[in-house]
């Protein structure tokens, strides 16, 4: 098969198109034939040796996948040969096959493309996650989202309106907030037009923000800070701005708020019955109409250099995905 391989840690463009042995399933383990493979900011990070947790070289990058399983291994009895499915699978998703353990894989709806499936899992299941259990996200609430016509920003949106809230979205410019309006938001802020403090305080009554969704880091990452409301939650999704913010502790003691960090990759492990609970509501939404996966664009196997750059510039308006 072919694959993207990470040989040694470095920049993206080291990433090689490299013809591998097909994989096999073994046992408690199925094998997919990939359709479509989301791309998101770790990705990138892993390749350079920046991501929290660094796998041993060679490897091949890529966290969720869709696609039709073409063999079962033995002890697996939930799943079946043919049938559509999507996967998160942390590595090896920049191929043409991947064998997984079928623990990691979730039947797909027929109705739903693989294009789509791909890009549902990380971005949504991560603000479904960063909302839901680490948020405390309750209708009538008030949610910011920075960075929000990005993948996971832009499902932040999404799933903050399905549950309620008034959403602000923060992004760089006017044409990334439009995407966001049409994804819900109620409130739009350029934050390169104003003062992001400052409008974040207009934007509330000076009340401050309930939630914050925050993707960016660095002075977006304290702006935010200072506009929590008394009891709010700030959520520590990601540093997209490369500057991972330093906080004064005495700002969260004298706002009454929490600085929660949200990791979903561990969530899955650590609590799987609260994951498979909240994959049946985010696909329940889905099929609703509730939230929806955005395309921005959709890249070959041998451009997967270009597809992981394009998220990693933040020129990404909704999802890239790389297709085998």
């Amino acid at each position: 098969m072919k694959a993207i391989v990470c040989n040694e840690f470095g920049t993206v463009e080291n990433l090689q198109l490299t013809d591998l042995p097909n994989p096999t399933a073994k046992a408690d383990q199925v094998l997919i034939d990939i359709e479509a493979a989301g791309v998101n900011f770790p990705d990138g990070l892993i390749v350079q040796g920046l991501y929290q947790a660094k796998p041993p070289t060679p490897f091949i990058p890529g966290t969720e996948i869709a696609g039709t399983i073409s063999v079962v291994g033995e002890g697996v009895s939930h799943l079946q040969v043919g049938q559509r499915v999507m996967a998160f699978c942390m590595l090896g998703g920049f191929a043409e096959q991947l064998a997984i353990d079928a623990r990691m894989v979730m039947p797909l709806a027929d109705k739903i493309p693989a294009d789509e499936a791909a890009g549902l899992l990380v971005a949504h299941a991560t603000a479904h996650h960063g909302l839901r259990q680490r948020g405390q996200l309750q209708a009538g609430e008030t949610l910011l989202v920075t960075g929000a016509a990005g993948g996971t920003g832009l499902a932040a949106v999404q799933i903050g309106k399905a549950i309620g809230a008034r959403v602000i979205a923060v992004c760089s410019d006017d044409e990334k907030l439009a995407i966001a309006k049409e994804n819900g938001a109620d409130v739009l802020i350029n934050y390169r037009k104003v003062d992001l403090k400052s409008a974040i305080k207009e934007a509330t009554d000076g009340r401050g923000v309930d939630v914050v969704y925050e993707c960016v880091g660095g002075d977006t990452f304290n702006a935010c800070l200072s506009g929590m409301a008394w009891g709010g939650r700030l959520l520590v999704i990601g540093f997209a701005g490369g500057e991972i913010p330093a906080v004064r502790a005495n700002q969260p003691l004298v706002k009454g708020c929490s600085i929660v960090g949200v990791f979903w990759g561990t969530f899955t492990q650590k609590q799987p019955q609260e994951f498979a609970a909240n994959m049946q509501e985010l696909m329940q939404w889905y099929l609703e109409g509730k939230v929806k996966v955005v395309i921005d664009e959709a890249f070959p196997l041998a451009k997967t250099v270009d597809a992981v750059n394009k998220v990693m510039s933040r020129q990404a308006k909704g999802k890239v995905i790389v297709k085998p």
